[in-house]
């Protein structure tokens, strides 16, 4: 294991915009489709949404998403359930395709468990995009032993940095704690290796990825959103987006996505759940681009969303130029589910490329 490398941020260390910024209204977009509501009723239970495309039929691409009383559902494009395992407690959930030593290919899902408020563990299991099936692969403790107690919460994942692993793993512990973790095959069985901390002042959930630029982005709750370059060997935060008018903000700032637009340019897109919007910055140089709610429409608005996730790319007729999954807050009269939006209609209402 890597040695512990924790940082403690403080506010002399974020950097502040030496310009204030313009403010972007919300533009209205509608939800394209819905999935099933999860299980679990009258609770606040679905919670975060990942994406797998099927590069050989877009069309017939998968939505994994948490049901965070009871496990994790697998949905097609259409939105009904094509599988569902009882797995506990899992708040958030990512996915990255990974290479075995044997050279097979498969989808490996990662999801932060709080089963055990005081053990974190990460869930995993491969996901086939054939049947859409899950195979649950067992849970990893990551962190050294003697820790203090810890509760699991947010979680992202990333692309393989170094030989020999499949992927990263970051959880996001409820104290703003946020370990990284490489995922290795170990006689038979995928094992969790902790590697390195990097900590927030206070909650945070919210956590992703950028592959191309290496580059962790994490949503501090009540304050905004930081930036972590991943190639150093200390992870070091600056500040990125801060709650407020001028950064399009309203706490509690929940979940996060990576996308491109058709420029190119890569995107981080912000759930700003206080005022039941999304923002979308540049991710290299943090300008917000705009804002946007998902309204009322055939499927209903989203509120107070936990998770999100966006992918670019072909998703079928349906989704040509994109897809957005965002968690319900309040699908009633039927429990919480998740909205699925054509990201060509945001970019059409935000005048992206």
């Amino acid at each position: 294991m890597g040695a512990v490398l924790p940082l403690l941020l403080a506010a002399a260390c974020a950097s502040v915009p030496t310009a204030p910024r313009p403010y972007y209204p919300a533009q209205d977009v509608a939800a394209n489709g819905e999935t099933a509501p999860v299980g679990t009723a009258a609770a606040d239970a679905a919670d975060d949404p990942a994406i797998w495309r099927n590069t050989a039929n877009p069309a017939q691409s998968l939505i994994v998403g948490t049901d965070k009383k009871a496990g994790l559902y697998v949905y097609g494009l259409d939105g009904k359930v094509r599988d569902f395992v009882a797995a506990g407690a899992l708040n958030n959930v990512d996915l990255r395709e990974a290479t075995l030593t044997d050279g097979t290919r498969l989808i490996l899902v990662g999801a932060s468990d709080r089963t055990d408020r005081a053990e974190p563990r990460i869930a995993l299991f491969w996901l086939d995009g054939a049947t859409g099936k899950l195979t649950g692969t067992g849970t990893q403790g990551f962190l050294p032993a003697g820790h203090a107690p810890a509760e699991a919460y947010g979680f992202c994942m990333a692309a393989a940095r170094a030989p020999g692993e499949l992927a990263r793993a970051y959880v996001v512990l409820k104290d703003g704690t946020v370990a990284e973790s490489r995922l290795v095959e170990a006689q038979g069985r995928i094992v969790a290796e902790h590697l390195r901390d990097v900590k927030f002042a206070t909650q945070s959930e919210g956590c992703a990825v950028d592959d191309a630029s290496g580059t962790l982005f994490v949503a501090e709750e009540d304050v905004g959103i930081w930036r972590v370059p991943l190639a150093p060997a200390t992870l070091t935060a600056t500040r990125f987006a801060g709650v407020g008018q001028a950064d399009g903000l309203v706490d509690d700032v929940e979940g996060l996505a990576i996308t491109r637009d058709g420029a190119g340019r890569t995107l981080l897109v912000a759930s700003s759940q206080g005022d039941n919007a999304y923002a979308v910055f540049a991710a290299d140089d943090a300008r917000l681009l705009g804002r946007f709610r998902i309204a009322p429409g055939r499927f209903g608005a989203t509120s107070d969303t936990d998770g999100i996730e966006v992918l670019p790319g072909d998703f079928g007729p349906a989704f040509p130029n994109g897809l957005m999954v965002a968690q319900d807050g309040d699908n009633a009269p039927a429990a919480q589910n998740f909205k699925l939006v054509s990201w060509q209609d945001v970019a059409a209402a935000l005048q992206l490329p």
